[in-house]
C-alpha cells in the first residue's frame, strides 16, 4: 500500500464525483431521500467542497464531491484528512489520467511532516486504486514529491550540508549512479572557488555532490540545484524576519534531486547528471566580504556587492561544470530572489529561458500537471546593472531593480555551450494549508518537467 491507496475491497464505500451542473441529474438517479438530503443541507457541488450521504439505519452510505468543469489534480486531495475512517472508491468510470490524477492527488493529500510530533497526525481514510490508473507514475510522482517535501521541511540544525549531500548520496545509491563528493578545501583544488568562498565561514563544510546515471551515448540532461542549507545573509546579515524561513533555502536542491528520482524511476533513457552544491551562509572572521573579488571556475571575476546574493555564486561554479559537457538540456532550480515573489508571489516559478519551444511544451505540460509557472524576460540590457568597475560582473544588480532577470542574467553569463539552458526561481513553500498542500515544504514544478522529459527522451 502506498499513501493509504489499496487494492478493492467490499467494505469501500463510493465517492460521487459531480459538478455543479450534474448535481440535479444525481440526485434524480438516487432518489427522492437523497435528493432531499442535498437539498436540506445547502449542498451545491462547488469544487472540492463534500458531502456525507446517509444510509439506511443512520450509517454513511457515501460521500458527494463536488467536481470543476475542468479536471484538477487536487479535486479528491481534500478528502483523506476530512473524511471518517475507513475505505473508499469512486464511483463511474475515469479516463487514465483521470484516474491517475485521482490517485496521485488523494495521495498527496496524505502528506504529514510527523518528524518531531510526539503524536503523529490522524490516519487518512483509504481510497481504492481508481481503475486504469497508472500506478507506476502514482508512486514515483509520491516518492519524490515527500521527499522534497521532508527535506525542505526539515531544520537546518538537522539539515546542513552533510545531511543534505547524504540524501543526495542515497538516492543516487538506490538507482546505482556515480557519485562524486568534493569536500571542503578540496572544492579549491578541484577548481570550485566560489562554492567554497560561500561556504568556507560555516563550521560546516561546504561540498558539491555530482553523481550521474545513465548510458553515456544517451541524451545528456543536467539538473542543477541551489543547496544552502541556511542563510543568514553572511557579513550582509539578514533581519530576524528574513532567516524565519531560511532552512527552504535548498528548496532548489530538493527539487532536483526530486525530480532525478522520477527520472531514474522511470527509466527514461538519458545521461542525467545531478550536481548540488551544499553550504551554510555563515558568518566568521573568514567570511567572505562585500567588495571582495573572487575567481570563479570558468575563469571570470566576480565583485562582491552583497552577500545576502550567495546563491548565484554557488550555482554559477556548478554550472560552469555542467555546461562544459555541453548538455542537451541543463536545468537549474533555486529559491533564488525575493524579487521573484514579488513579481509572482509564492506560488508561480518564474522559468527564464531562451529556447521557445521549451517554454512552449513546458506550458503545455505545467497546464496538464496542475503545475504552473510564468515565463519571465532574460531582457540583455540589464546585464549593464551587473557592471563592475574592478571585475567582471558584479554579483548584485545595481539600483535593486528587476532582481530576478539580474540574478538570471549572472547565471546566463556561465551557461555558454549548453544546447537549452532553463533557470527556475521558485519559492519551494505553501504559505497556507490547501487541499494536498500542507502549509511548509513544496515540490515546484517538479510535474511538468518530468513530463517534458518523458514525452522528448522517454522510451
Amino acid at each position: 500500500m502506498i499513501c493509504h491507496l489499496i487494492d478493492a475491497t467490499p467494505e469501500a464505500l463510493p465517492i460521487w464525483p459531480v459538478t455543479k451542473s450534474g448535481l440535479a441529474r444525481w440526485c434524480k438517479e438516487q432518489g427522492a431521500a437523497k435528493a432531499q438530503w442535498v437539498a436540506s443541507c445547502g449542498f451545491e457541488a462547488k469544487p472540492e467542497k463534500f458531502l456525507l450521504v446517509p444510509g439506511e439505519g443512520g450509517r454513511l452510505s457515501g460521500v458527494l464531491l463536488g467536481m470543476a468543469a475542468e479536471p484538477d489534480l487536487w479535486a479528491y486531495a481534500g478528502l483523506p484528512t476530512a473524511l471518517p475512517a475507513g475505505a473508499y472508491q469512486i464511483a463511474g468510470r475515469l479516463s487514465k489520467p483521470e484516474a491517475t490524477a485521482a490517485a496521485l492527488g488523494w495521495a498527496l493529500g496524505t502528506y504529514a511532516f510527523n518528524r518531531y510530533r510526539e503524536k503523529p497526525s490522524k490516519q487518512p481514510a483509504l481510497l481504492v486504486w481508481p481503475a486504469g490508473a497508472d500506478r507506476h507514475h502514482v508512486e514515483r510522482s509520491v516518492t519524490a514529491i515527500q521527499m522534497v517535501r521532508d527535506l525542505v521541511n526539515t531544520p537546518a540544525g538537522d539539515l546542513g550540508p552533510a545531511e543534505l549531500a547524504e540524501a543526495a548520496e542515497a538516492l543516487a545509491a538506490a538507482h546505482s549512479a556515480k557519485v562524486d563528493m568534493i569536500v571542503g578545501d578540496d572544492l579549491l583544488a578541484r577548481n570550485f572557488p566560489l562554492i567554497h568562498a560561500v561556504g568556507r565561514a560555516s563550521t560546516r563544510a561546504p561540498r558539491l555532490v555530482d553523481f550521474t546515471w545513465g548510458k553515456a551515448a544517451h541524451p545528456k540532461v543536467t539538473l542543477v540545484g541551489k543547496g544552502v542549507c541556511f542563510d543568514s545573509g553572511g557579513l550582509d546579515i539578514k533581519p530576524s524576519s528574513g532567516m524565519a524561513l531560511m532552512k527552504k533555502d535548498m528548496g532548489g536542491a530538493a527539487t532536483v534531486l526530486g525530480l532525478a528520482s522520477m527520472i531514474m524511476a522511470a527509466g527514461i533513457p538519458v545521461r542525467l547528471r545531478v550536481l548540488v552544491p551544499a553550504v551554510e551562509n555563515s558568518i566568521a572572521g573568514n567570511a567572505f566580504r562585500p567588495g571582495d573579488v573572487l575567481r570563479s571556475r570558468q575563469g571570470s571575476t566576480v565583485e562582491i556587492g552583497n552577500t545576502d546574493a550567495e546563491g548565484r555564486l554557488i550555482l554559477a561554479d556548478a554550472l560552469a561544470a555542467a555546461d562544459d559537457e555541453a548538455p542537451e538540456l541543463l536545468i537549474d532550480c533555486a529559491t533564488l530572489t525575493g524579487a521573484a515573489r514579488v513579481a509572482l508571489g509564492p506560488d508561480l516559478p518564474a522559468l527564464f529561458a531562451d529556447d521557445d519551444d521549451f517554454v512552449a511544451d513546458l506550458a503545455r505540460h505545467g497546464k496538464a500537471q496542475c503545475d504552473p509557472h510564468w515565463r519571465l524576460p532574460l531582457y540583455a540590457p540589464y546585464r549593464a546593472m551587473m557592471d563592475s568597475k574592478i571585475a567582471d560582473i558584479n554579483n548584485a544588480g545595481e539600483g535593486g531593480m528587476a532582481g530576478a532577470v539580474t540574478a538570471a542574467l549572472f547565471l546566463k553569463d556561465f551557461v555558454h555551450k549548453a544546447r537549452t539552458w532553463a533557470h527556475f526561481d521558485l519559492y519551494a513553500w505553501n504559505q497556507k494549508a490547501r487541499s494536498g498542500r500542507p502549509a511548509g515544504g513544496e515540490a515546484m514544478m517538479l510535474r511538468a518537467l518530468f513530463a517534458l522529459i518523458a514525452e522528448r527522451y522517454g522510451k
